[in-house]
């Protein structure tokens, strides 16, 4: 299952890890994804998120 905001599209980002001896190691970054109730379209449907669209209010919650 792919961790993927629905409101931004933020998937996963690789890069890597370096390690004190200079080693370097393949490693991924996930988003902070969140499973929100927003209205969507007129009506609440769950949606996941990341945290930066629910700060930065792209996202209406639903009450």
């Amino acid at each position: 299952m792919a961790r993927v905001c629905d409101i931004c599209e933020k998937g996963k980002m690789s890069g890597k890890t370096i390690s004190h001896s200079n080693r370097k190691t393949n490693r991924f970054w996930q988003p902070n994804i969140k499973k929100v109730r927003a209205i969507v379209n007129g009506s609440p449907k769950t949606v996941k998120v990341c945290t930066q669209c629910i700060k930065s209010g792209k996202v209406e919650r639903a009450l």
